[in-house]
């Protein structure tokens, strides 16, 4: 089984609208994926000869960053299509807040 028919698998349960909304979606994240597997096999630091402390990020080190904030931001979409993503947590911070706010009320 392809990827492509893996993510159409698990959404097959949605309607037709949002399907046809996320078809391009889980194309773009194919594409996505085979492209950043083929840039994990470039170097991503190049280092000066003459510097060995001097190190500068490469071409495919950039694009790899771009195509991965890009890969996680349509895998964020299609999770909430399929409610299936977790609640957050209830950080320490508003927890704390909480228990002042029902200590003054």
């Amino acid at each position: 089984m392809s990827r492509k028919e893996e993510l159409e698998n698990i959404f097959r349960c949605l309607d037709k609208d949002k399907k046809t909304i996320i078809t391009k979606l889980i194309d773009e994240v194919v594409f996505l994926e085979e492209e950043m597997e083929k840039l994990r096999k470039l170097p991503f630091i190049r280092i000066d000869s003459c510097n060995k402390a001097k190190q500068k990020l490469t071409p495919a080190a950039k694009l790899y960053k771009e195509h991965t904030q890009s890969y996680m931001n349509a895998i964020r979409i299609l999770c909430s299509l399929t409610g299936t993503t977790e609640q957050e947590k209830e950080s320490p911070l508003r927890a704390y807040l909480k228990q002042l706010q029902e200590k003054y009320e």
